[in-house]
């Protein structure tokens, strides 16, 4: 099976999701999943450049780099970029930089700049700038810069507080810290990217370091930390934590990069559950040749945990996993699966993924994928790295259709209006109806790929190109 991946020099665009948005519904921002309950009237044709615009509000330039998704609040839209077509000619060379334009007109406001790591840790991704996603509550938003600096600022772009996790907590990103915070409360929770420096070949200089924290969202101290992973990590750590109230109990839900999905009590980190992603005889190969991944993001619905693994884009393709996990049950949860059964006893609903049965086109179910799974109305839907998107009941992890989209998909699909949102990375923005049977409504082509998730907020839709960030309505 070949690989219709573009070679990059990057390994991101991973499993980040929306933060905060003008709409509580939009975005669901604490249980991750990419749901817009009250948009209504979302254009399914639009044009951009070439015979456009139509049903363009407006358009903004950005960088060059356009992996993440924005974040829409308080009448101002916040995107992550690079720095290499500087707005500010005191700001010259490779930085991480957060821009911030009006929702209504589009017209800038300001942007934040940050350094990128150190050339010995930032290595191949040293032109992808920022790539967080920030969350926000109220006049604050948080967000991560590449080299695992935790970052407070106000609306209007002045920083309020930094933490610096390379030089206060020995923090050594693979390449970059990559993930969007989550704010509860008094705390904001965020993966510190602690990795291999290089890669899963390379040295892993501080294994110990904590790859989660907990941050007092006022004053930027630790109040936890934790270094579950350990030495296990395999790569790097760039997914983004959940919360939810499960059966009255609060958890936060840290991605590892060992491919272990860990909750943890909120206020005082204690361990409530962890469970393991990869089946037990699953073995991990550096470019992807083996049968374990470690790149997860879990979503919360109806007291259950979703999440699906890949790996480094960068990598081969290979078999993946789909879960569904009770979080209601505490303890030791491990995968177990006998003759591709769950044990009824372990906190699995249900799995899918896996080798194919003989005959097939493909040599597995589902596989990998840098995208979180979208679940609305007891359906799932959920696109592979190769660009297979899948549709399945949410209950029961029954699959009800699959569809080849022809080209890599590196970021989450949008729910809707009704409609499942998904690009790509040729260009293509792909529509389907809501629903157990397969719909094809739309096919728009953009000018650039497209790699982030789709947003909706106010009855707009946002797509981040590599180049612009485009508000598309039909009003």
């Amino acid at each position: 099976m070949t690989s219709r991946l573009v070679t990059t020099a990057l390994l991101v665009a991973l499993c980040v999701l929306p933060a905060v948005t003008a709409e509580k519904p939009a975005g669901d921002s604490s249980s991750r999943n990419n749901v817009n309950r009250t948009a209504k009237d979302l254009p399914t044709e639009w044009k951009v450049g070439k015979g456009g615009p139509k049903n363009v509000k407006w358009v903004a330039d950005l960088g060059t780099r356009g992996y993440v998704p924005p974040a829409v609040a308080g009448g101002r839209v916040y995107v992550a970029t690079n720095n290499q077509k500087p707005r500010d000619p005191k700001d010259k060379g490779e930085k991480a930089v957060l821009m911030c334009f009006d929702e209504t007109s589009g017209k800038f406001l300001w942007q934040l700049t940050h350094e990128m790591p150190p050339p010995d840790v930032v290595t191949q991704a040293k032109d992808d700038g920022l790539l967080s996603t920030p969350a926000v509550e109220g006049d604050r938003l948080y967000y991560l810069a590449p080299a695992a600096e935790l970052v407070c600022a106000t609306a209007e772009g002045k920083v309020v507080w930094t933490l610096d996790m390379m030089k206060e907590l020995k923090i050594q990103p693979c390449y970059v810290s990559f993930s969007a915070p989550l704010v509860v409360g008094d705390l904001v929770f965020v993966v510190t990217g602690n990795g291999r420096v290089g890669g899963e070949e390379e040295k892993f200089p501080e294994p110990d370091a904590p790859s989660f924290v907990a941050v007092d969202k006022k004053t930027g101290k630790v109040k936890w930390k934790d270094s579950s992973p350990g030495k296990e990590v395999m790569e790097g750590q760039w997914a983004s934590p959940a919360y939810a109230v499960v059966k009255g109990t609060p958890q936060v839900i840290f991605p590892g990069g060992d491919g272990w999905l860990y909750a943890f009590e909120p206020a005082t980190g204690k361990l409530l559950w962890k469970f393991d992603c990869n089946p037990k005889d699953a073995v991990f190969k550096p470019a992807g040749k083996g049968t374990k991944s470690y790149l997860l993001a879990p979503v919360v619905h109806d007291d259950k945990v979703y999440t699906a693994v890949g790996q480094n884009p960068e990598n081969a393709p290979g078999v993946g996993h789909l879960w569904c996990v009770d979080a209601t049950k505490a303890g030791d949860v491990s995968a177990e699966l006998a003759k591709g059964k769950p044990n009824p006893n372990s906190a699995v609903v249900w799995h899918y993924g896996g080798p194919a049965p003989a005959g097939g086109d493909r040599d597995y179910l589902f596989g990998r994928t840098i995208s979180a799974p979208v679940i609305h109305d007891g359906l799932l839907y959920i696109p592979e790295l190769e660009g297979f998107l899948h549709c399945l009941d949410a209950e029961t992890g029954q699959h009800y259709w699959e569809e080849d989209l022809k080209a890599a998909v590196w970021g989450t699909a949008l729910w809707a209006d009704g409609k499942v949102y998904v690009g790509d990375d040729q260009g293509t923005v792909h529509v389907y109806a809501h629903g157990k049977e397969k719909k094809r409504v739309a096919k728009v082509e953009m000018d650039e790929p497209i790699k982030a998730a789709p947003v909706a907020a106010n009855g707009v839709l946002y797509l981040v190109g590599d180049k612009h960030l485009y508000a598309i309505s039909s009003k």
